[in-house]
């Protein structure tokens, strides 16, 4: 008896959680999204700065993350943006650099180099809680490592934000 009470106090717990919560009616990306704008300028020393520092996010809610650099000089003053545990964890929709959008599916990417000033635009929904590292910095031909490489550039020039998930 002691089982069947446990299993109707589950029961009746989820039912008024479902009743309680908003419905995704099985589309995680419901449109218009949430906009964050993510600003990445040049300090006057040449460090990156990132504002805001902190980005807080929910689960299951649809974001547009507009990631502005408004005052990037050329390839060499560039700064590359990483967020990869926020990608890993997050159901990637849209991605738009310009007028041109791309549209994925289960597919990610690694950086978002801005070489130029400009914007790009992330469309995703965040799918598990964390604390995940903003990464900004020097593109990889700025500290002598080969174009388009991955990874934290951290003989250069550089600063971590975060996406605080919950």
């Amino acid at each position: 008896m002691n089982k069947i009470c446990q299993l109707i106090v589950i029961f009746a717990l989820i039912f008024f959680q479902t009743l309680s919560s908003e419905q995704s009616l099985g589309n995680l990306a419901q449109f218009p999204p949430i906009t964050k704008e993510i600003v990445i300028k040049t300090a006057n020393d040449g460090m990156p700065l990132i504002e805001p520092k902190e980005i807080s996010l929910l689960t299951g809610k649809y974001y547009r993350l507009n990631i502005i650099c408004p005052d990037v000089k050329d390839d060499l003053t560039g700064w590359r943006i990483e967020m990869p545990d926020l990608l890993r964890n997050s159901h990637l929709r849209l991605v738009t650099v310009g007028d041109i959008e791309i549209h994925l599916q289960g597919m990610s990417f690694n950086a978002i180099e801005c070489d130029e000033i400009g914007a790009a635009h992330v469309s995703l929904v965040p799918i598990k809680p964390g604390n995940y590292q903003l990464y900004v910095g020097n593109v990889p031909s700025a500290v002598g490592r080969p174009i388009g490489e991955a990874g934290l550039q951290t003989s250069g020039k550089f600063t971590f934000g975060s996406f605080l998930v919950n």
